[in-house]
């Protein structure tokens, strides 16, 4: 059972969330809070899995929330909900440690899928919002991240898989798109992970565009 904690200062958006997920028979809301600071307070004595998180609240903000929610340990893990008018916060809630990203806007069945894959300890980074994301702020991404100018010591597969992470690709569709299996996948994605230093996929996506491997306004 996924424990799952929402943050959102709209209580009807909470309420709406909490029907959707309680209704799944693997989640259970375990707590809801209206903003960063109530967040922390009822993380402290609420055991739970994932925080799926706003971003703009009043006390305490999204960002700052998800950066002392991520300080405090890897196993809880953020999923920040984000509106194209916030993609300036949406990008600095991943370094702040956010195991990924949707638009408000999303499918349900996108944002249950979301919360099963960040449980799952991977990453999630919606494709039309990497795309607009990453485009715009290509060039100032991940202070301190690793030296782009070195080349990484992955093998072409490897390559090749990190470049369908950029794009927004999960590991089932990175397998159909090569024909191999998803644990194939994974395995590579570790692998990738492993070599670079980076944290998950979201860092991965980062260093691509950073790196000049993926270059903004391309495929």
């Amino acid at each position: 059972m996924i424990r799952v904690v929402l943050v959102d200062d709209q209580h009807l958006v909470r309420a709406g969330f909490r029907m959707v997920l309680d209704y799944q028979d693997d989640m259970t809301v375990v707590g809801e809070a209206g903003d960063g600071a109530e967040a922390l307070r009822l993380l402290r004595t609420t055991e739970a899995d994932v925080v799926v998180m706003d971003l703009r609240m009043p006390v305490l903000d999204g960002i700052a929330a998800t950066g002392r929610i991520c300080e405090a340990g890897p196993t809880l893990r953020v999923l920040v909900l984000t509106t194209f008018d916030t993609d300036e916060e949406a990008f600095a809630s991943l370094r702040a440690g956010a195991s990924g990203f949707l638009l408000k806007s999303s499918p349900p069945d996108d944002l249950l899928n979301a919360i099963r894959v960040v449980a799952g300890g991977d990453a999630v980074v919606a494709p039309r919002v990497t795309r607009k994301l990453l485009d715009r702020f290509a060039g100032r991404l991940v202070a301190g991240g690793p030296d782009a100018s070195a080349p990484p010591d992955l093998t072409d597969r490897e390559r090749e898989v990190l470049l369908l992470v950029a794009q927004g690709l999960s590991n089932l569709e990175i397998g159909s798109r090569l024909q191999v299996a998803e644990a194939t996948v994974k395995t590579h994605v570790g692998r990738i992970l492993a070599k670079l230093g980076l944290r998950d996929r979201v860092q991965a996506v980062v260093f691509a565009y950073e790196s000049g491997l993926v270059r903004p306004g391309g495929s």
